[in-house]
């Protein structure tokens, strides 16, 4: 006899359906699962086995053999323990209504006691279990939330094996789980600007970095306020779309990431690691490819404090994701995407000892040094950061001002609002590579032609500035895209001469420090 059951297994970010085939025959007592399992999947046999005995359910003296197809892709992980028991319960008759579970897709850890545990990529597997077809899905108790965002397909979480029994035997029916947003999904829990004192050209800087999704600098002496600014930056970034947040919560979910009270993730990520990191820890990586910082901060921020001391490596490895806002892992087991469309944000010193260029405090470095600690930012990832902006020191009037700054809500209105005109701009736009584009900093030279058409004075500046700044084409196209920001900022439906002024300002720093 042969009975089916249905779950889901995670390829990076995305999950396919699993058909979990039990075959039953009498013969000596043997329990074997094929179809390419890893040895988590083995292991299952044995939780298998215990929770039945241990939920008081007769497990067959007979030969029991798993299949879990499509056999060529191999399984990992423990989500596939539930469908496991669950095919031997209808194989050896022990559900009355079996049939019911033909639509339906079943996911989670065995304890041994019987309990059901949670576990990582549920939101994933209930995408691709609505996919394929699937009209019920029972996951944990613990990552029923989690599911029931997706919606046409009915949750149950599930506590232990004997619901399932219970509720297949009309015993105990379980009720499906209706999405309940959570406040804390909502709750900005990020600094606010108003803290920030002075610094007037930084604050102007973040607000045009957020507003159009441009990567950012901030270069100046200890204590400025760079890290400060830094912080405080998703708490004016535009409100997530819907999209983007299942994109974010599917990143995190499959990196066990998710907090436990949240299903959802609305609130944009911000990721700080520390510069001892290794390449793979920030692209993505391992025997089994996992997502690396780049990809946790998608559609949020990744901050990288004291840039000059990461390894080259590892910065040179930014370059990619920066243009493509994906990265693709290759290992022997396989190729995997992950999205990772951030905005970079980073602060760093002058020089080492961090008073280079300050007004009364002498620095102690050699020239060398300087040139030394400044070359360790190669000029391909210099000319990938839109705003490069000098964080001066603060004199005591500003220190002592009693008046209190502009808060992060105020700049976040202007930012949503700028955001909006850019999404009603780009909503038939695309990248080459296929992501749907949502702010100006994902231009690319067809849209730059076509959205940011210079009149002969603004032309005129162009050229000024390409000449005397030594701009690459690249580092032309990005100042155009300022400067389309600037004036999306101040409602202009033309990029004007001071629009262009700006924008050229905003990359200044190009011939101070980095000669």
């Amino acid at each position: 006899m042969i009975s089916y059951a249905y779950t889901a297994g995670l390829f990076g970010i995305d999950s396919y359906e699993v058909t979990v085939e039990c075959h039953s025959d009498v013969k000596l007592s043997v329990f074997e699962i094929v179809g390419l399992p890893d040895n988590a999947v083995k292991e299952a046999k044995e939780r298998v086995r215990a929770a039945f005995v241990n939920s008081r359910l007769p497990f067959p003296d007979r030969e029991i053999i798993v299949n879990l197809a499509p056999a060529d892709m191999r399984k990992e992980g423990s989500s596939f323990d539930l469908a496991i028991l669950v095919s031997i319960l209808i194989n050896t008759d022990q559900l009355e209504n079996a049939h019911l579970a033909n639509d339906a897709c079943f996911i989670g850890e065995l304890s041994l006691s019987g309990d059901i545990r949670r576990v990582n990529g549920v939101l994933c597997m209930a995408i691709a279990a609505k996919n394929a077809g699937r009209k019920k899905i029972f996951v944990p108790y613990e990552n029923a939330q989690e599911a029931s965002v997706v919606s046409g397909i009915e949750v149950y979480g599930v506590k232990n094996v004997l619901e399932i029994v219970d509720h297949f035997n009309g015993l105990r029916p379980l009720t499906p789980v209706t999405y309940e947003p959570n406040e804390n999904e909502d709750s900005l829990k990020y600094p606010d600007f108003k803290d920030v004192l002075g610094q007037k050209g930084a604050k102007r800087a973040a607000e045009i970095a957020a507003a159009g999704g441009h990567n950012l600098l901030l270069i100046g002496p200890p204590g400025t306020g760079k890290s400060m600014i830094a912080k405080r930056i998703p708490s004016i970034l535009p409100e997530m779309t819907f999209e983007e947040s299942i994109e974010t919560t599917k990143v995190h979910s499959i990196s066990g990431l998710l907090p436990s009270d949240a299903s959802l993730i609305r609130t944009r990520p911000f990721r700080s690691p520390h510069h001892t990191m290794s390449a793979p820890a920030l692209a993505g990586g391992g025997k089994i490819p996992m997502p690396g910082e780049v990809s946790l901060a998608n559609n949020g921020v990744l901050f990288l404090d004291e840039l000059p001391e990461f390894n080259r490596q590892v910065t040179e490895s930014l370059r990619q994701p920066l243009e493509d806002g994906k990265i693709t892992i290759t290992r022997t087991m396989g190729r995997l995407t992950y999205p990772c469309s951030f905005m970079l944000v980073c602060a760093m010193n002058p020089c080492k000892c961090g008073y280079f260029g300050h007004p009364t405090k002498e620095c102690t470095c050699k020239p060398t040094d300087i040139k030394k600690y400044i070359s360790k930012i190669s000029g391909p990832l210099l000319d990938r950061i839109d705003i490069q902006i000098e964080v001066p020191s603060l004199n005591y009037k500003e220190m002592s001002q009693k008046e209190e700054s502009e808060s992060s809500a105020a700049i976040r209105e202007r930012v949503n609002k700028a955001r909006k005109i850019m999404q009603e701009r780009f909503k038939d736009e695309k990248t080459e590579v296929g992501n749907q584009i949502t702010c100006n900093a994902q231009m690319e030279a067809k849209h730059i032609r076509k959205y940011c058409k210079l009149s002969s004075d603004c032309s005129s500046l162009m050229e000024q500035a390409f000449n005397a700044l030594g701009l690459s084409a690249r580092g032309h196209d990005r100042i155009l895209r300022l400067a389309r920001t600037i004036a999306d900022l101040a409602d202009c439906k033309e990029i004007e001469p001071c629009h262009i002024a700006e924008a050229i300002q905003l990359r200044s720093l190009d011939k101070k420090y980095f000669k």
